[in-house]
């Protein structure tokens, strides 16, 4: 829990740095290549330093891990922490109000919590292993839909192609696409959506690791696109497909993705 309020502190910082550039054409003006092979923006930056500069004080790891600067040691005993400053960093471009934060903090592989603030709201999804998931303190649970025909998902097809999703896409009730994947994670543990999918292959572990255990501690289920456990590498270079549901539906949507 400590942990969990280091992020606190961390992410009341970023917000205040970042609140006066949301929507604005300095938030996307180019900085550098990152290291996960996008272009790192401005907005980007910022919040990444502020984050490195407080975990470099508050050594809570041996090292960091973020999409924009790589792998960094931070001078810590022990653990990892995967971190993406701005997840959906075109929604806070454009000034959508969905884009988020995300840490989590790993030891020997094993991530054991995980911190998701929607930095336009303040809305904070925070989860600890064997522990439960919380929004704003409060325990959260998927939902107990049961039939796709009665679902909502949130589906990303590789470049606009929807032929892997095909099937699935013409069984669901309802089609999201909401630009962020940590919060679409958090958002299936909390029962606001049933599923989210995504079969582009190129969610990386900063993208997804706080989220998904906010999702498998809120009861939901989290694998890859065959069903099998997903396992990310630490190279933020290298991305991933995903199936995140409420763990009841699962089956039924990994059958249709085959």
């Amino acid at each position: 829990m400590e942990f969990i309020r280091a992020c606190e502190d961390v992410a009341g910082a970023v917000r205040d740095a970042i609140a006066g550039m949301v929507g604005t054409p300095e938030a996307g003006a180019y900085v550098k290549m990152g290291a996960d092979g996008t272009p790192t923006k401005k907005i980007d930056q910022v919040a990444e330093e502020i984050i490195v500069d407080y975990f470099t004080c508050h050594p809570f790891c041996r090292r960091l891990i973020s999409e924009e600067l790589g792998c960094a040691e931070m001078g810590g005993e022990s653990g990892t922490i995967f971190l993406d400053p701005v997840d959906g960093t075109y929604n806070a471009v454009v000034g959508i109000p969905f884009y988020a934060l995300s840490i989590a903090y790993a030891e020997e592989g094993v991530v054991q919590a995980g911190y998701v603030q929607n930095l336009a709201t303040g809305e904070t999804f925070h989860a600890v292993r064997g522990r439960g998931a919380c929004l704003d303190g409060r325990p959260i649970r998927v939902s107990g839909v049961s039939l796709l025909e009665e679902s909502a998902m949130s589906v990303y097809g590789r470049k606009f192609d929807p032929t892997r999703v095909q099937m699935i896409g013409r069984k669901i009730r309802r089609w999201r696409l909401l630009g962020a994947s940590a919060l679409e994670l958090c958002y299936v543990g909390c029962g606001r959506i049933d599923g989210f999918i995504d079969v582009r292959g190129t969610l990386r572990v900063t993208d997804a690791a706080a989220g998904m255990l906010v999702c498998e501690e809120a009861g939901g289920k989290v694998s890859d696109l065959e069903g099998n456990a997903l396992v990310f590498p630490d190279e933020v270079s290298v991305g991933r497909s995903l199936v995140a549901t409420n763990g009841i539906v699962h089956n039924k949507v990994v059958e249709y993705l085959r």
